[in-house]
């Protein structure tokens, strides 16, 4: 193993590295921005925490011999009473909480779309920017529904993948620049896409198991139901809305 003792790197950038299994004692992490990190079984102890901001996926975290996650859902679901629809089994009401995430979206669309363009591309600290979480939702959909469900062999060129997908997996532009109303509306499209698959779906729709084919590049080729495949749409739906009202806020 590798071993750095006494090493001052401030402002060091650490991009593609595989740091499993490392050991960090009397390190100084503050200020440090964490983002496309893995962590699964992290253990953390004599570690001093203030002002820490966490946007995470939590399963089986454990503070202080305190199982965090359930408190976080509990919370959250508080907030968002809709929250508990968007992981619903039945076809009926997935089609109320994608109505209510269509609710929900419309008025930050026109709120967004009313700000000058150059806002619209802006990365809050280095987050994406509003035209590229729009561009992501599109490929969420067009993957997780669009491949996995429906058979599709394709993706919409424009869309963006997660940081650590290589684009040209997916036949994806990495240098696309498309102009605000081509992102519009493919979004639009894409979320009447699912509107119109959930109006017609049966609940055997959903059960229903599928593979989708190993070239086209994502989703991962594994066996799922419809309805596991449309919970992830949920939730990167829900996610990237918080998003996206959080960034707009800060940009006001």
């Amino acid at each position: 193993m590798t071993r750095f003792e006494s090493q001052r790197m401030p402002g060091a950038e650490f991009r593609d590295v595989d740091l499993s299994g490392a050991v960090f004692h009397d390190v100084n992490l503050t200020g440090a921005r964490f983002s496309e990190i893995e962590m699964s079984d992290v253990r953390l102890r004599g570690v001093h925490m203030d002002g820490v901001t966490i946007e995470v996926y939590v399963d089986g975290l454990v503070v202080n011999g305190i199982v965090v996650q359930e408190l976080v859902e509990a919370e959250l679901e508080r907030r968002h009473p809709e929250r508990v629809g968007l992981r619903s089994k039945d076809v009926g009401e997935l089609r109320v909480a994608w109505a209510a995430l269509e609710e929900m979206w419309a008025p930050t669309m026109r709120a967004a779309l009313a700000r000058p363009e150059a806002d619209l591309r802006v990365r809050v600290e280095g987050e994406w920017s509003f035209l590229e979480t729009l561009r992501h939702l599109v490929f969420a959909t067009e993957s997780w529904l669009g491949a996995g469900v429906l058979g599709a062999t394709s993706f919409s060129p424009i869309g963006i993948a997660g940081e650590w997908m290589p684009p040209e997996a997916c036949g994806l532009d990495p240098d696309a620049d498309p102009s605000v109303q081509e992102v519009v509306a493919l979004r639009e499209a894409t979320v009447a896409r699912v509107r119109d698959y959930l109006a017609g779906a049966t609940q055997a729709d959903l059960e229903a198991i599928s593979t989708p084919d190993a070239s086209v590049g994502w989703p991962p080729v594994e066996p799922r139901t419809a309805l596991s495949r449309l919970h992830v749409i949920l939730n990167e739906e829900w996610w990237h809305h918080r998003y996206v009202v959080r960034d707009l806020a800060q940009l006001s």
